[in-house]
């Protein structure tokens, strides 16, 4: 007899709940309440022991409570009464200048840092030399080089190629032309809050480097472009949706609240804007809303920054920004396979190990995978070497998507250090060595491991990174199975994304052995209603291999053999009759993987397709680890 258990992930060492069975839906992909009454501990993904994070209450993560004089001072400073006027009223305005200077942990990438040295921009694999650089608001460039550009993030990658002496002319030279391209705040990619903010916060982090400058109009030039920058932020990062935008832009007031002279009525005005903007870029479990791992690692590194900001400037630092930083590791460190760098979803490609670890690391935070994943949406599994991430979750909605894509119900899975079954990823990175044509079809479900009909997306695709109608209520349900003295996960998934269309609905389940040698899985296609509508209709189920996987169909045509790279060997088979459909076939075709430096790579997809009833289907099939 089968004895089930709710939200398993390894059989080996996690325990039980007391949700018995329980079923649930993943709720809507609004602004969900961000505070949570407990972060629940996951259990780590070896032997070592970590120390557990604490338990988060839920008043941890509310703005601090103020005095009346300071609650006064927040008040008038956003109605306009100038700084000095509150901060110091019988003195002389103090000259502007960085008071502190700040100890950044989060390190950049020193490859990239080391192209800039040598004159050019390193991004995404893509190389452009500085002096063909456009650098006004108005210029075009590719997602990531604008970003690079315009946030001046390549600060961080410059600092840790070599000593800051060895980094100043460069960076003089990047500021010196970017000022002279955007003398004052104006319209276009340059002056959105987003990359404002985090601009502002990158000025302030390595004034060391752009302040010390020899060139003697420069200090003066980017003193005043603080200035006018945090004067420009007090007034549009209130008038900001929600996001990680809005965050960035509001982190840029508190830091210069805290770094320039008479800051104290910005930084109280400013940080208690942030705390609530955080709020509305994070669910319940601390997963971005935008549900895009590249965000996570955005937020974890701006706040860790901004933390800095107040150790430099010996202010003592709001509880809420810690607590919500260790809120938003555990989902990030769900997406890592055994390799250690993350699985390709909503855009990303694979980030590296190291870029991933260096950045938990500069956090201090020693924490396990997430494991309550009702907002967050991915779910992990391990058994033995095996690891399956599992998007059983709607996309992020339009006004929270960074790079959406259509992955409803797809699956990675690794074994041990080399990758099985994956998502193509890189749409965030079209424009660099992925070329730009190829962008919106890296958002597709057919980029992803799952099931698509009539080569329709789950979710509509529309520009600009955004998403439209389709998948929005995500049933899922975890159970930990005993038969015959052998245990397994099995997560079961549905989603609604073509139920209007083609009125069916997909379930998937994946079920993992605990000494991970087998993942069964199943998906079925539920008429929307009892009757059903006649006719067949097309679909297929695609499975994206890793890089330098090699697969050999079996004579049938219903199995193929999988050699990963380090030798060990798989073997793929269909099992049973497809019901509810005609012939079904299980085809080699090429595929494409982008690395998470953005180098795409040729691979291949093992794909079942042929005709299904439109009054339902079932396809099963199952991967064994052979020897």
């Amino acid at each position: 007899m089968e004895t089930l258990f709710s939200n398993g992930e390894d059989p080996l060492v996690e325990e039980p709940t007391d949700d018995v069975g329980e079923r649930s839906a993943v709720p809507l992909r609004s602004g969900a309440d961000p505070l949570r009454d407990e972060a629940r501990k996951v259990q780590p993904d070896s032997a070592e022991a970590v120390e557990p994070s604490r338990a988060l209450a839920l008043t941890d993560v509310v703005a601090p409570r103020s005095s009346a004089g300071e609650a006064l001072m927040r008040m008038a400073y956003r109605l306009g009464v100038p700084r000095h006027t509150l901060a110091a009223p019988f003195r002389r305005p103090a000259a502007m200048r960085v008071l502190a200077t700040v100890e950044s942990p989060i390190r950049g990438d020193r490859a990239a840092g080391t192209a800039l040295r040598a004159g050019h921009f390193l991004v995404h694999g893509a190389k452009t030399p500085i002096g063909q650089v456009d650098f006004e608001t108005a210029g075009r460039h590719c997602g990531g080089l604008e970003r690079t550009l315009h946030s001046f993030s390549w600060l961080y990658d410059l600092s840790a190629s070599a000593p800051r002496a060895d980094c100043r002319a460069v960076a003089e030279r990047i500021t010196g032309l970017w000022l002279d391209a955007n003398p004052t705040p104006a319209k276009g990619p340059a002056w959105s809050v987003e990359h404002t903010g985090l601009r502002l916060v990158a000025w302030l982090v390595h004034a060391p480097i752009i302040l010390a400058s020899h060139d003697g109009e420069l200090r003066p030039r980017l003193l005043t472009a603080i200035e006018e920058t945090a004067s420009w932020l007090d007034r549009k990062a209130l008038r900001t949706g929600v996001g990680f935008g809005q965050v960035a832009g509001w982190a840029g007031v508190t830091a210069a609240g805290l770094l320039l002279p008479e800051g104290r009525p910005r930084r109280l005005y400013g940080e208690a804007a942030l705390i609530k903007a955080l709020g509305d870029l994070v669910a319940e479990d601390g997963g971005v809303l935008s549900r895009c791992p590249a965000a996570q690692m955005d937020a974890i590194a701006l706040l860790t920054n901004l933390i800095a900001c107040y150790e430099a400037a010996e202010v003592d630092t709001p509880n809420a920004l810690f607590v919500m930083r260790e809120l938003l590791v555990p989902p990030l460190l769900a997406l890592r396979h055994a390799d250690g760098a993350l699985g390709s979803w909503q855009g990303q490609g694979a980030v590296s190990a190291d870029r991933v670890a260096s950045l938990i690391a500069a956090t201090g935070v020693r924490t396990r995978p997430l494991k309550d994943v009702q907002h967050w949406g991915f779910h992990r599994v391990r058994g033995g070497e095996t690891i399956v991430q599992f998007d059983a979750a709607p996309p992020p909605r339009a006004r929270h998507a960074r790079t959406g894509c259509a992955s409803t119900l797809a699956f990675e899975m690794s074994d041990g250090t080399s990758r099985l079954i994956v998502n193509c990823g890189g749409a965030a990175m079209a424009g660099g060595q992925v070329p730009s044509r190829i962008g919106q079809g890296l958002r597709a479900t057919a980029a992803h491991s799952t099931l698509v009909l009539d080569n329709a997306n789950s979710t509509a695709i529309l520009l600009h990174g955004k998403l439209g109608k389709g998948a929005e209520l995500v049933e899922t349900e975890t159970r930990l199975l005993e038969k015959k003295g052998r245990e397994a996960t099995r997560i079961e998934a549905s989603h609604d994304g073509y139920a209007a269309r083609f009125g069916l609905i997909h379930r998937r389940l994946l079920t993992l052995s605990s000494d991970g040698k087998e993942l069964a899985g199943e998906d079925i296609l539920v008429p929307v209603s009892r009757k059903g509508k006649r006719g067949k209709i097309g679909f297929a189920i695609r499975f994206h291999l890793g890089r330098g996987v090699e697969a050999h169909l079996t004579e049938d045509k219903r199995g193929a053999s999988l050699l990963l790279p380090d030798g060990r060997l798989w073997q793929f088979r269909l099992r049973g009759d497809a019901a509810g459909s005609g012939e079904v076939t299980l085809t080699s075709e090429d595929s494409l993987w982008v690395d998470g430096e953005g180098r795409p790579h040729g691979t291949e997809q093992l794909v079942i397709e042929g005709m299904t009833s439109r009054g339902g289907g079932q396809f099963s099939w199952l991967l064994k680890k052979m020897g």
